[in-house]
């Protein structure tokens, strides 16, 4: 069994290829930018043809929040036209489609996690972009299609949060984190082995497509996060000073809650994330 996953040089493209890879009955292929831009219809109609995959995992994303304010044409084209187009190829070719979307299309105001069906209210281009894709794959393909909403995604190598924090650990100086924005720090390869589960169901015909959210268990704030790191690397967490969202303004609003319940992902009989804490603590061989 084939299964494809574009955007495979980002930190959960990697993560798919090695949690999917260690599966003898899986052939994963992983479709970098370079090798597949599916922003380039003929591209994408030449990869699925050549490869005819059972299933594809679109990883592929314009992530940039901030360039997407001055940008957002662009991200929509990535986030929102490819997406769907990706859908109807994958329709045309009996293919199932697992499309990763982020908690940014919520508004952020929220004081107990969004559920699957809460309004989507997005804040920001790069949200927009989002739940515009959403939709046009779950139009698209509405009896193959998963779209799964995760947030605060991170891995332990390359540029993220956490490795940035690691980083900073290992310095004298303070280091003020904001405080007041609350989400679900989840691990690259957690949400990779989550996706593999939620594959193997949909190829036995076992659960229903649509929308679902995943994420590592609990919640904290930036601030949390960084507190931990900095536990974790020997260092004196007091070091990491609380600041305020409005002491460090960005172009894009960063929602102040984006907690994302897995009610419905638990209720279709999917793998418990394991918390948070547990998953940072791997990922930092701690």
């Amino acid at each position: 069994m084939r299964v494809v996953v574009t955007g495979a040089g980002g930190q959960l493209g990697r993560a798919l290829g090695v949690v999917l890879g260690s599966d003898t009955d899986v052939d994963v292929v992983g479709l970098r930018r370079a090798d597949c831009d599916i922003v380039d219809p003929d591209a994408v109609r030449r990869a699925l043809d050549d490869l005819r995959p059972a299933v594809v995992v679109n990883a592929a994303a314009y992530t940039a929040v901030d360039a997407a304010e001055a940008d957002e044409q662009r991200a929509y084209m990535v986030n929102g036209e490819a997406a769907g187009r990706l859908a109807e190829f994958c329709g045309a070719r009996r293919a199932a489609l697992v499309h990763l979307s982020t908690d940014y299309v919520f508004a952020g105001d929220a004081s107990t996690p969004y559920d699957v069906d809460d309004v989507a209210a997005p804040r920001t281009a790069y949200g927009r972009s989002k739940l515009a894709g959403e939709r046009l794959v779950l139009d698209a393909l509405p009896d193959a299609a998963w779209v799964v909403r995760t947030g605060w995604v991170y891995a332990a190598h390359g540029r993220n949060f956490v490795t940035t924090m690691r980083e900073r650990a290992a310095g004298v100086e303070a280091v003020p984190v904001v405080d007041d924005q609350h989400g679900s720090p989840t691990l690259a390869g957690d949400l990779a082995g989550a996706l593999a589960a939620l594959i193997a169901r949909m190829l036995a015909g076992s659960i229903d497509p649509g929308i679902y959210h995943c994420t590592n268990a609990g919640e904290t704030t930036w601030n949390g996060v960084a507190r931990e790191v900095f536990s974790l690397a020997g260092a004196d967490p007091d070091r990491v000073l609380p600041a305020e969202t409005a002491d460090v303004p960005r172009p894009a609003a960063r929602p102040a809650y984006s907690v994302l319940s897995p009610r419905a992902w638990l209720a279709a009989g999917l793998p418990e994330m394991p918390p948070w804490r547990d998953a940072l603590r791997r990922a930092l061989g701690a």
